[in-house]
């Protein structure tokens, strides 16, 4: 399959990505949240309850999976990619290693894995990945984010994509504005369309095909902190002004991130977007937390719930393919359990 014709599989009308790549540290974090020690065989288990849900390529395109799990297999022993593949998924996988902070400029960082990655670039599609991700944070503050760091990670995602297109697998692109602080809605359209403008001038100086990739962008949002309240409408004109402004017609989609927000914070929000009328681009999503955190609270660590929270799962990606489309409402989702007096 072309690089284009990947990148147009993943961003197919009604599905979206599931990011099942977190690193040891954030993984151990989020099984611990269950009260469940983070290891290996946990991990593993985790992640085949996630990929072998029934029906999940109903709704999900494609799976960011970590190095880990790449190279295991499930209880059948069939590679976690070979059976995605099987399924009618499109395995990924993320190759930045993690981020390191920017010399001479105290909490703005950089993301490392630069050096080698032709060769696992390489590795990763002889074990089956179609697709790769990089992200890149940025940080919102007193004098943050410097045009130095802002420079630096569209640099580091250029050389990333160009690198993982010549190994013949579509480069998503993540240069996150994260929601920490007490920022503005303004001041966050400001900061994410500076930084998408560097990273598209960087990704045009690398000669990156941009119909072979994809934008994992995150929505315009106030800071945590801001106590500015938005609504759903407002993020989503807020950042679709932004994308209309920087982002070129010839990526075919954006998945965004959910970064921080509620499960269906963010489905709300993906729906507003779709329903904000045609864009040039499928507005689609590559969500984490947002999928992941009925799961777990589903499975608990318990064999015996896993038909739940394969359920849970099948729901969310149910949700968020409905928001695809602009079809999504609050009345699908299931009410909360009642008060107990």
């Amino acid at each position: 399959m072309s690089l284009h014709a990947t990148a147009a599989a993943l961003v197919a009308p009604g599905k979206g990505i599931l990011a099942a790549d977190e690193s040891h540290p954030t993984m151990a974090k989020r099984l611990a949240r269950i009260g469940v020690e983070s290891s290996e065989r946990v991990r593993r288990d985790y992640r085949e309850l996630l990929l072998a849900t029934p029906r999940l390529s109903e709704h999900v395109s494609g799976v960011i999976l970590f190095d880990e799990t790449i190279r295991q297999t499930r209880s059948s022993g069939m590679p976690f990619a070979q059976g995605l593949l099987r399924a009618g998924i499109i395995p990924g996988i993320k190759v930045d290693a993690g981020l390191a902070p920017l010399p001479r400029f105290p909490d703005e960082s950089v993301a490392q894995g630069l050096d080698g990655l032709s060769d696992r670039l390489a590795e990763y599609a002889a074990l089956g990945a179609r697709f790769a991700k990089w992200r890149a944070v940025i940080r919102i503050g007193a004098g943050r984010p410097s045009s130095t760091c802002i420079a630096a990670n569209a640099h580091a995602l250029a050389r990333y994509a160009a690198a993982a297109q010549e190994q013949g697998l579509v480069p998503v692109v993540e240069p996150e504005v994260l929601m920490d602080g007490d920022h503005s809605l303004e001041r966050c359209a400001l900061v994410t369309a500076a930084v998408l403008r560097a990273v598209y001038d960087q990704l045009a100086r690398h000669r990156v095909d941009l119909g072979g990739t994809l934008l994992k962008p995150n929505m315009v949002l106030p800071g945590t902190d801001s106590g500015q309240v938005v609504g759903d409408d407002e993020v989503a004109a807020a950042t679709l002004a932004v994308l209309r402004d920087t982002v070129p017609a010839s990526v075919p989609g954006l998945v965004f991130l959910s970064g921080g927000q509620s499960a269906e914070e963010a489905t709300a929000r993906l729906d507003a977007l779709n329903r904000s009328g045609h864009q040039p681009w499928q507005l689609s999503f590559s969500f984490g937390r947002a999928l992941q955190a009925p799961v777990l609270d589903a499975w608990g660590g318990h064999h015996d719930h896993r038909d739940a929270a394969q359920a849970a799962l099948l729901h969310r990606a149910r949700m968020n393919g409905l928001a695809r489309r602009g079809r999504w409402s609050a009345a699908l989702e299931p009410s909360p359990p009642p008060l107990v007096a």
